[in-house]
């Protein structure tokens, strides 16, 4: 059942189209005639629908920053019967209470695989995260392992939005507002409150999930920088209109304020036949990245390697970053070219998508994660620093790997299951030692 669940997601992914461009004011109907003209809610929408507004922003932001779209559907929202708080499993949101900030360098191999048939929720695991998602704040790391389609089954996140990041395994992704095909490489971007399914395109599936409770993810300015650089708008795809006529029962959950909630509807919340506005879900190819850095000496710092970034009150400073390594030149002349001994103001945790990082030549893994908490003293491993400071400095491609970072203002507190996983590496502070002291006055 599952091998051919798998085949039918991939045909219904290599059919997909796509509308293009970050924020845009998107339109689209999957029958001719179900999008209104000329106006939001007629007294009678066309064909029978109901249009409903889903509002990601308070009316009154500014136009720049107001997140909202108009659907129409088979069967209005508010049309469900009562929900009901179940078990979160290993989903956890902040605040987080389990433990205490930890100042330690820490790092996991990959998440075990599950035991048994578990879909992308159930095979949600929360590593920790900041702020308080009640009060609109902060940041989680959840990862997911699934071998298993959500079935009859939808999810929703009340509390923030949701940055998918495939490492093993391809996603079809089944929302309100249509379908995304998502494959390590890629990341998708769930707008909060947007209903959807996870279908998988492989025997498993396996990745990171940043849930951002904060103000919604948007392309960095890009200063001196210039017009151009860094991840294009025009390489982002939203989804076009595409429906479930569904009757029978379909469970519901939702993430609001920390719990899970259940409900059981009498047919498929992914119902909306067309729709029209800027609160969409987007899929974006991190190749695609057009990386900027030093064409004379010295690394960059890296947030030149942000693709989205949700701001705080503070300028400049942000809730959380989402930065990836991508493949690149160096040619920096008397540098040394892998990323520098640092402590930081903001909490740093990274991913692997494949091959290795140029930082860490061993224990970091696809699939594995590092957590540097704020001012948490970090940077290449021993092997990495002697093979660097020794290197002959001719132009070098990086292109055997695929990094990214959640950066986040806050120190991440973990979950009580990250601080006593059985893939927590114990020896992670064995990497720098052996660093020789080679000062000579």
């Amino acid at each position: 059942m599952t091998g051919t669940a798998n085949e039918q997601a991939r045909k219904t992914a290599e059919g997909l189209v796509y509308a293009t461009g970050f924020g845009n004011e998107h339109s689209s109907e999957a029958v001719p005639g179900a999008l209104p003209l000329g106006r939001n809610a007629p007294q009678r929408a066309p064909l029978g629908l109901y249009a409903e507004q889903l509002s990601g922003s308070a009316f009154t932001e500014p136009r720049a920053t107001n997140h909202r779209s108009w659907l129409y559907r088979i069967r209005p929202s508010a049309a469900h019967p009562p929900f009901v708080r179940v078990e979160p499993r290993a989903v956890r949101s902040a605040p987080f209470t389990e433990c205490v900030p930890d100042p330690n360098r820490l790092r996991w191999n990959p998440l075990p695989a599950p035991e048994g048939p578990t879909d992308f929720l159930d095979g949600l695991w929360t590593l920790g995260g900041n702020g308080d998602a009640t009060q609109r704040s902060g940041m989680a790391v959840h990862l997911y392992h699934a071998n298993s389609a959500m079935e009859r089954r939808v999810f929703s996140d009340a509390d923030g939005e949701l940055l998918i990041v495939p490492e093993r395994g391809g996603l079809l992704l089944r929302t309100e507002l249509g379908l995304l095909r998502a494959v390590p490489g890629e990341v998708a971007l769930i707008p909060r409150g947007v209903r959807f399914r996870v279908e998988l395109l492989d025997a498993t599936a396996r990745g990171y999930v940043c849930e951002n409770y904060g103000q919604p993810f948007r392309l960095p300015d890009l200063g001196p920088i210039g017009a151009n650089g860094l991840a294009n708008a025009r390489d982002f795809r939203a989804p076009v209109a595409a429906y479930e006529d569904v009757e029978g029962p379909v469970e519901v959950v939702n993430k609001f304020c920390g719990s899970l909630w259940t409900a059981t509807y009498d047919h498929s919340p992914l119902d909306v036949v067309a729709w029209h506005g800027n609160h969409a879900p987007y899929v974006y190819d991190l190749r695609r990245f057009n990386v900027i850095g030093s064409i004379s000496y010295d690394h960059p710092d890296p947030s030149i390697f942000t693709v989205l970034t949700s701001p705080s009150d503070t300028p400049g400073l942000a809730g959380v970053d989402f930065v990836v390594f991508a493949p690149r030149w160096l040619v920096g002349e008397d540098t040394f070219r892998p990323p520098y001994f640092h402590r930081n103001v903001m909490t740093e945790y990274m991913g692997l998508i494949e091959g290795a990082y140029d930082a860490k030549a061993e224990g970091f893994v696809p699939g594995g994660g590092s957590l540097h908490n704020m001012m948490s003293a970090h940077g290449p491993d021993r092997e990495t620093f002697d093979r660097a400071s020794a290197a002959e400095l001719v132009p070098q491609k990086i292109d055997d790997g695929l990094a990214f970072m959640f950066e986040t203002r806050w120190p991440l507190t973990l979950t009580a299951q990250a601080r006593d996983a059985g893939h927590l590496q114990r020896g992670y502070d064995d990497v720098w030692q052996g660093l020789q002291r080679h000062f000579r006055p």
